[in-house]
């Protein structure tokens, strides 16, 4: 993994440490990088960000044993099951405890045949387009909850360009719900779904 996340800089973090801000400073950060697990993964093209403060963040309550990730050490992972249903991986991030990004969607690059047999389908596109669908290509589950971005089964690496990044609402919540921090890599055909038009 790049040096970057434990305290060397790549140059487009102007120094600063990835994950040691705001969570929506981060997740804008994100778009771009590329992560594997496993070596299979991809760039990330699409992010959430929650603040301990914000009402539609897990930790907005405190600690529970679900969300103890949350309120861990900064640049881990994060995994929860949503609606009972599929897995959710988050980066665990900020200056304060109990913030973090959802990678909301990436676009394959690496272990897509891989992703195809987890995922029972052929559609790149698809894959990884929605938390759910990534998991499930990236075999993400309780396991990984808790365990540091910064070495294996992890790896991830900073982009080497500048993106257009889209910014948005973020997606399927009753609280917090105008809240634009939701990122995105512009004209991406593997988002989860479009950004809505400014």
């Amino acid at each position: 993994m790049s040096s970057f996340l434990s305290g060397s800089s790549d140059p487009s973090e102007h120094g600063v440490k990835l994950f040691e801000r705001h969570p929506a400073d981060v997740a804008r950060a994100l778009i771009g990088m590329v992560v594997t697990v496993d070596g299979v993964g991809g760039r990330i093209v699409e992010t959430e960000a929650y603040h301990h403060e914000d009402p539609a963040s897990h930790a907005y309550n405190g600690q529970t044993p679900r969300n103890g990730a949350m309120f861990g050490a900064i640049g881990h992972a994060y995994v929860y099951r949503a609606y009972g249903l599929h897995w959710c991986l988050n980066f665990v991030c900020g200056d304060t405890p109990g913030s973090a990004v959802l990678i909301r969607a990436l676009e394959p690059t690496a272990g897509i045949e891989r992703m195809r047999e987890r995922r029972g389908m052929e559609t790149l596109r698809l894959l990884c387009a929605g938390p759910g669908r990534l998991c499930q290509a990236l075999g993400i589950s309780r396991a990984h909850d808790g365990l540091a971005l910064d070495g294996p089964p992890f790896d991830l690496e900073p982009s080497l360009q500048e993106w257009e990044i889209a910014v948005g609402p973020r997606i399927g919540l009753t609280k917090g719900v105008q809240t634009p921090w939701r990122y995105g890599l512009a004209g991406s055909r593997f988002l989860s779904r479009p950004f809505p038009k400014s």
